[in-house]
């Protein structure tokens, strides 16, 4: 059987009989000529057609042979004239909304519960591959700096972070939980491999409504040994953001891609509140801070990406390392991205003993976490890591209203389908 072509290699083919598949995109028939416009991964295809044709429903899957010929008002410049067209499905029912437009107008709650053919709109599905391209660019960077790619339990028999917001299953007659994060894996094969890194679901039971919050999202972590304190972590997370800008562009993505400095500006969170007005004791960032604080990185940095570091201490999880030379903050961080927190990170304890005693300072029995806790009783190196919400990245990205734009198929507060 001769080779399928696809839509966008036709021009490389003119003067040839091809084999071409896809779906019907739209049918335009005109006096003396029926034009049918076929689609695949690549693109468009015009093919060229008797005005008495028989019309084919948009979005019914075909196989077209003709010659690709040259057509300078056609996709490409060249249309398939001479065609045989071989129905490969029964006639496709019409789809809710009008795919071959160039904008889908259908509203965000429509075109998620149409998402397997919503997602067929050449627009949207290139976000997917955006955020493609951006998982790319994660693995390579990091692969390079030779890290290994590991892939951890998504059931776990206690919480990452605290008892709340978890989701509870039951598993085989005991309680588990779906789990919040690879964290406590990722660092245990911190003492196996060095460096370690991970794409995967995670999952949080937050009752948030909002633009920016889902219940299942995917997480881009890393974890690397022998650090010498969270910096070193950032620059790794630095090159990381670089490398999968690099990926995008390689791809020829439509996208405004941001520059990823050299050295990423950074500012403590003590210096960031008294920047931003507020009273000491402020424990965390609000949503307008951190566009204000976006602001203030444009203005003053010329760059895009923002770290707050050295959040405090009581808004931090169990595992974050304190900061000695500044009691009550920690060794971690956020990157800001365009007025959005987009990454979390930063040094981890890595004593046996002090997790102990981080344990019982946040009130948590330690005795579910034996089996993470026993890799620390037996040597590990001074460590930190960072994870990258994949939706939240690529929604900002492309500059996105809601993180439930950039998601296949949204879990949220009221979403168990499709």
């Amino acid at each position: 059987m001769t080779a399928r072509v696809l839509a966008g290699a036709l021009p490389r083919h003119a003067g040839r009989a091809v084999r071409i598949g896809g779906w019907v995109h739209r049918e335009r028939r005109l006096k003396s000529v029926t034009f049918l416009v076929v689609r695949d991964r690549s693109g468009l295809a015009q093919v060229v057609l008797p005005p008495e044709h028989t019309r084919l429903p948009e979005e019914t899957v075909v196989e077209v042979r003709g010659l690709v010929t040259a057509s300078p008002q056609a996709p490409g410049g060249v249309e398939l004239t001479e065609p045989e067209i071989t129905v490969l499905s029964e006639p496709a029912a019409a789809p809710p909304f009008d795919l071959h437009r160039p904008t889908l107008t259908a509203s965000l709650p429509t075109i998620l519960d149409h998402a397997p053919v919503a997602l067929r709109h050449p627009r949207l599905r290139a976000r997917f591959e955006v955020a493609a391209a951006s998982v790319a660019g994660f693995r390579s960077v990091l692969d390079r700096a030779g890290f290994t790619e590991i892939h951890t339990p998504k059931l776990v028999g206690a919480a990452t972070e605290s008892g709340a917001n978890v989701f509870a299953v039951d598993y085989f007659g005991r309680p588990a939980y779906l789990a919040q994060s690879p964290q406590l894996f990722k660092q245990a094969m911190v003492g196996v491999f060095e460096r370690v890194h991970e794409v995967g679901p995670v999952f949080r039971a937050e009752p948030h409504d909002t633009a920016r919050h889902l219940a299942q999202y995917t997480s881009l972590d890393a974890e690397l040994g022998f650090v010498g304190d969270h910096h070193d972590v950032m620059a790794v997370l630095r090159d990381v953001l670089a490398g999968m800008v690099a990926a995008i562009a390689e791809r020829g993505a439509d996208v405004e891609l941001p520059v990823v400095p050299a050295e990423i500006p950074a500012i403590h969170f003590a210096d960031a509140q008294a920047l931003l007005g507020h009273q000491p004791g402020e424990p965390d960032l609000a949503p307008a801070d951190e566009r204000q604080l976006s602001d203030w990185a444009r203005r003053t940095h010329g760059s895009e990406f923002l770290f707050v570091t050295g959040y405090p201490m009581a808004k931090r999880p169990f595992y974050t390392h304190p900061d000695p030379a500044r009691p009550g903050y920690s060794r971690s961080f956020d990157l800001l991205f365009r007025g959005l927190e987009l990454v979390t990170g930063g040094q981890r304890l890595h004593r046996h003993t002090d997790y102990l005693t981080a344990l019982a300072a946040h009130g948590i029995d330690p005795a579910p976490f034996e089996g993470y806790l026993a890799a620390f009783a037996h040597g590990m190196p001074p460590h930190g890591g960072f994870a990258i919400g994949l939706e939240r990245w690529t929604a900002r990205l492309l500059g996105l209203a809601n993180v439930r734009e950039a998601t296949l198929f949204p879990r949220d507060l009221h979403r168990l389908s499709p």
